[in-house]
């Protein structure tokens, strides 16, 4: 099943690591008690583990929770770290560049400022 992310109003990043050990229910009162939103919207969760090689994904479809699980064999998802919030807005954008295996949280070059050569 491909996840078609334009179907949501907004997908949020709980950015620090989640206990994987939690299943549908467990991840619902999260969204519900710590990111302080509502699980019955048209939003999408999604949980990284503290390997960053697993990713969860909620949501929930009119009918009931839905839990999307994704692991990676190789490599390492770029869990955004250097953000302070808890919970992250994310555009689909970025959502689609971050499940491609990109960084779309990565810094800017910092700008400099001389004033002589």
């Amino acid at each position: 099943m491909i996840l078609n992310l334009a179907k949501f109003e907004k997908i949020y990043l709980y950015r620090p690591f989640a206990d994987f050990r939690k299943g549908i229910y467990g991840l619902s009162v999260m969204v519900q008690e710590q990111m302080e939103l509502d699980p019955f919207r048209k939003y999408l969760f999604l949980f990284c583990n503290r390997g960053r090689d697993k990713i969860k994904v909620l949501y929930w479809d009119e009918t009931g929770f839905a839990l999307w699980y994704k692991i990676l064999e190789k490599e390492k998802f770029k869990w955004p770290s250097h953000l302070e919030e808890d919970s992250i807005g994310v555009d689909i954008y970025k959502m689609e560049a971050f499940l491609e295996g990109l960084n779309p949280w990565q810094l800017p070059h910092q700008k400099l400022n001389y004033k002589k050569v």
